[in-house]
């Protein structure tokens, strides 16, 4: 053999093996991969806070279900189990009592004491923003039996309330930390969960690191980054890129081009989320229901859903997601009917229609819907002007009852029908409650009330039936779509857990071919 064709064979060689190292360099292998360190996450909103007990909104819960835990969760079946509770027990109607686990760490290096328990649900009984879940508790009815046991009672009885007791708003918090912090413990959360809070950087990202002396199983993973993509497109170019390991909230635009991609997968599962068409039924002209019912009357909400979010989800026909309890699908219905809606404007005094502004978030399809239905009442002679806000901004808006109309939506944070309905409805949510459409109706308050003390029977039932029935008739709001969480991923993305409530486990996700 000549030394010439000697040297062509060791140069094929060395690059060959040059090739074989980058690939190793890059991930390409199962090795690398499984040794992955970080998990980026890709969207849609910043969160508003990171205060449990300051916000209600799905943003903020996606990065606190990483940072606290409860003292119940839901286990994969959807049934309640002990988490930061060693056990608990209904001691009657309204007296329950727990155990708490010895030995949990908070992110500071305390450990968890009863004190900090019963501190976290006194803060949130008394925290309008999440009234609806834990205004029932007596904050003065605590007591404390020994160092690991507590009991308390509520107000009155509440079926739903330990289903409450896994939502973010009932995190045990620090409270060493949070007088500590004072107004500024949003930005300086203090958690047990499995990730502890490093960074936030506003409108951009939040950065998380494994809690090594987290009191449950390790996450494979040391850091977690959570970025706010508010552009879908954007988000699922990311994800394309490799710049991201998970995207939420991928646009029905882009589901093809994910699902065709190799590298990447698709997980999808139907929600408890119903967005809707709100009004303020506290201005003028949305005061008057023949207004409201004449605005449902004038739109083609299945043609609406149908173009914004071409298949995912499904056309809402109530006010809460066929997955909740006592859902009523016999209720009035509207049909597509512009005559009809002309009629109820001229009886309510607007023959000639008037002008008004329509409010949403970033959000693509709610941007398409909006102007859909901007066209829709234009043919009723409504002109609506579409205004687009920040997501933080938009909810403190809502808040504050300075909207006209609005879309947004409200997920039941269980299958009970208390918390689908109380929010959005009760006249004690006004606000920053979630009731944004700052509806009253003496009657529906009357039966939530009922309905949230009443244990399941067919007599619970006819009342959310009625409720239901009273929302079609009164249309305080209009149901537009029910959800499907659409999330793409890196292939390499193991254990992605969705829940139906709009924010999701990430700490228990894997690295593997």
């Amino acid at each position: 053999m000549s030394k010439q064709i000697t040297k062509k064979i060791v140069l094929v060689l060395t690059v060959a093996l040059m090739l074989t190292s980058l690939v190793g360099c890059g991930g390409g292998n199962e090795a690398d991969v499984t040794q992955k360190d970080e998990l980026i996450v890709a969207t849609a909103y910043d969160a508003k806070s990171l205060d449990p007990h300051a916000v209600n909104e799905v943003a903020a819960s996606n990065v606190m279900v990483q940072i606290y835990n409860s003292l119940l969760a839901l286990d994969d079946n959807g049934e309640l189990v002990p988490s930061l509770a060693e056990s608990y027990e209904q001691v009657d109607d309204i007296t329950y009592k727990f155990t708490i686990k010895k030995g949990v760490k908070f992110h500071n290096g305390e450990e968890m004491t009863v004190d900090d328990v019963v501190f976290s649900l006194q803060r949130a009984a008394t925290s309008p923003a999440v009234a609806n879940l834990f205004g029932d508790i007596d904050v003065d009815s605590f007591e404390i039996i020994d160092d690991a046991t507590f009991s308390f009672k509520l107000k009155n009885p509440n079926t739903g309330f330990l289903y409450n007791l896994m939502h973010p708003g009932a995190s045990v918090l620090c409270q060493k930390a949070v007088e500590e912090a004072g107004d500024n413990y949003a930005m300086n959360p203090v958690g047990t969960g499995p990730f502890k809070f490093v960074d936030w950087k506003k409108g951009d990202r939040i950065e998380l690191e494994r809690f090594e002396d987290y009191w449950g199983e390790k996450p494979a993973f040391k850091k977690m980054v959570i970025r706010a993509i508010p552009e879908a497109t954007n988000r699922t170019i990311e994800l394309e890129s490799g710049g991201v390991d998970v995207a939420y909230e991928i646009s029905a635009n882009d589901i093809e081009r994910i699902e065709e991609n190799e590298d990447l997968q698709l997980t999808r599962l139907v929600d408890n989320q119903t967005q809707y068409l709100g009004f303020n039924n506290k201005k003028e002209p949305f005061n008057d229901v023949r207004v409201r019912q004449a605005i449902r009357y004038a739109l083609d909400i299945p043609s609406i859903v149908e173009t914004a979010w071409k298949g995912v989800g499904s056309v809402a026909i109530g006010p809460m997601s066929p997955n909740i309890n006592y859902y009523n699908s016999n209720i009035k219905q509207y049909e597509y009917n512009v005559e009809k809606a002309k009629e109820l404007l001229a009886e309510a005094g607007y023959g000639n229609g008037f002008k008004t502004k329509l409010w949403t978030n970033e959000k693509q399809e709610r941007i398409d819907m909006a102007t859909i239905i901007q066209s829709q009442l234009k043919e009723v002679g409504i002109e609506v002007e579409v205004e687009i806000l920040e997501w933080g901004s938009y909810l403190e808006k809502l808040a504050n009852g300075e909207q006209e109309m609005f879309i947004i939506g409200w997920t039941g944070q269980s299958s009970d029908p208390d918390l689908a309905l109380y929010g959005p409805l009760s006249k004690e949510t006004l606000g920053a409650g979630a009731n944004f459409s700052f509806f009253e109706n003496d009657r529906v308050n009357e039966l939530l009330l009922q309905g949230r003390r009443m244990k399941d029977s067919p007599e619970r039932e006819a009342i959310y039936y009625e409720i239901q029935e009273i929302h079609a008739e009164e249309t305080p709001w209009i149901p537009l779509c029910h959800g499907e969480a659409v999330i793409g991923s890196q292939k390499y993305v193991k254990n992605l857990k969705l829940t139906p409530f709009g924010f999701h486990p990430l700490y228990r996700i894997t690295f593997g071919e």
